[in-house]
């Protein structure tokens, strides 16, 4: 799915207005009709709904969601600011439900000691994805206090003071929804943790905007979408066998920490690995032989690594609890210049480089980086916030000529093309030690089975945080572990077949 700027999904609208053809308040409706399908069907045991209309279009949306909430049997209180001058649509959108004697209408300075009946909801259409100005002390005000009332919240389009697609600054202030109905289209400031905690959970909802439009627009931010999914699984012929399906070798553990490398193991044999070796030091022979039985072990050293002799056709994930012991650092700079072939680097390996800059150049074309946000700074410096962390990363995978998996609770794929993929499965519960080790698992194992490096970066995050949230349904995100994570992949190639 698309991922576009503000000026793009005014273009969109436009572009649907002009040519389907339809007039702008009918645009109006099918986005108050979507929201009041979704608004009833999550809270018909709700009587009470204040609907609190900014004076443009995304006010205007409020206005017609108020009158169908209205007819449909709900009890509905609207919130304008009656200075201000209203767009043609919310101008006659407000007309109507001026003429409804049921719906009671307020200026926003009256929420402030307004009686909120207990079980109601509020919802937001102060502002949208036009916003292009800063907010007024009226409407700071309002916001402010809204954030303090302890009613479920809902925001239409976008949290009023969010901006689409920047960052925010720290005086900012922004209304905190607990649902947030948007249309068509992801935006990019529901997927960084800067400005997405202000979203709560994301409802994308279908408004028929034009197909002919988003085909045509370009764009380099993506979200990993079920049809992307779909088309880059690769189903297994029943005429197949274990060559057909690649070696991965996972180059992994040091002497107390063997469980990295049990864990990446095990998540490249679910995922579909045809030949699974483990290069570790001997102090984890027994563990490793006993734990993951499919495996072929390689003699790396005795209690860390201090060699690396991996046959030329075979693909290599490398990193989990390497450590950075000087035989070990020195061995892998050694094995990194005599590589050719992609590879996957996480952890440790990305360690070791960012402590020697000059060997950024010798990580092999089309190969995969994992870093998390530390690790990323360590190679590439320090940014203001996570929209330049993405930039600067557009840029190191441009100029490496590699892939950049870097992992956030929406983790961004970033291609040497400069796209953005952003993955929206997974879940808070994934954020403990070693469920890094099993996505580097995953990802070389796909890898080792043909896929090209763009899909194996995808796929592998998808898969990675969709048994993640199957962990998380199952044992709760406290409780589940990235053993669990690994053992519900089957359940998702399950779905995928």
């Amino acid at each position: 799915m698309k991922i576009f700027s503000a000026q793009q999904i005014k273009n969109c609208d436009s572009f649907t207005i002009k040519n389907e053809p339809i007039y702008s308040l009918n645009l109006m409706q099918r986005v108050a009709d979507s929201c009041v399908n979704w608004i009833s069907n999550k809270f018909k045991e709700k009587e009470n709904f204040y609907i609190f209309c900014g004076n443009g279009n995304n006010g205007g949306g409020g206005f017609a969601l108020a009158k169908i909430m209205y007819h449909n049997g709900f009890d509905i209180t609207v919130f304008l600011n009656e200075n201000e001058n209203f767009s043609k649509d919310a101008a006659s959108n407000l007309k109507k439900i001026k003429q409804i004697s049921g719906i009671d209408i307020f200026d926003f300075n009256d929420a402030a000691t307004f009686n909120f009946k207990e079980n109601a909801v509020i919802i937001d259409a102060v502002f949208g994805t036009g916003l292009n100005r800063r907010t007024n002390k009226k409407e700071v005000d309002l916001i402010t206090f809204l954030n303090g009332v302890k009613l479920p919240k809902v925001s239409i389009d976008m949290p009023s003071g969010l901006l689409a697609d920047q960052m925010i600054t720290d005086q900012t202030v922004i209304f905190k929804a607990d649902e947030t109905l948007s249309f068509q289209f992801w935006k990019k400031t529901f997927l960084h943790p800067e400005t997405g905690i202000y979203c709560g959970k994301v409802h994308i909802l279908d408004i028929s905007l034009s197909e002919e439009f988003i085909q045509d627009e370009t764009t380099s931010d993506y979200v990993i979408d079920d049809q992307l999914i779909h088309r880059i699984y690769k189903t297994r012929s029943e005429f197949s066998h274990k060559g057909n399906f690649g070696k991965t070798t996972i180059i992994a553990g040091s002497f107390g920490r063997v469980g990295a490398a049990v864990l990446a193991v095990k998540a490249a044999l679910k995922s579909g690995s045809g030949l699974t070796f483990v290069h570790a030091p001997k102090c984890g022979y027994e563990i490793l032989q006993t734990s993951c039985p499919e495996a072929i072990y390689l003699y790396g050293g005795e209690n860390h690594h201090d060699r690396f002799q991996i046959d030329h056709d075979t693909v290599v994930g490398i990193g989990p609890s390497l450590g950075i012991n000087t035989d070990t650092e020195s061995a892998f700079m050694d094995f990194l210049k005599s590589c050719d072939q992609p590879m996957v680097l996480d952890a440790d390996a990305l360690n070791i480089i960012s402590r020697h800059s000059q060997f950024l150049a010798r990580i092999p074309e089309n190969s995969i980086i994992t870093p998390h946000p530390k690790e990323f700074e360590r190679l590439f410096g320090t940014t203001e916030n996570s929209f330049d962390r993405v930039e600067l990363a557009r840029e190191k995978a441009a100029e490496l000529g590699i892939y950049i998996v870097l992992k956030d609770h929406h983790t961004q794929i970033i291609t040497p093309e400069k796209d953005v993929f952003y993955n929206i499965t997974g879940n808070s519960g994934m954020a403990k030690g070693g469920s890094g080790d099993a996505l580097l698992g995953i990802i070389t194992s796909l890898l080792a089975q043909n896929y090209s490096s763009k899909d194996a970066a995808i796929f592998g995050v998808w898969l990675h945080g969709k048994a993640g949230d199957l962990a998380a349904e199952k044992f709760s995100k406290e409780a589940m572990l990235p053993t669990d994570l690994i053992n519900e992949l089957g359940m998702v190639f399950k779905s995928l077949a």
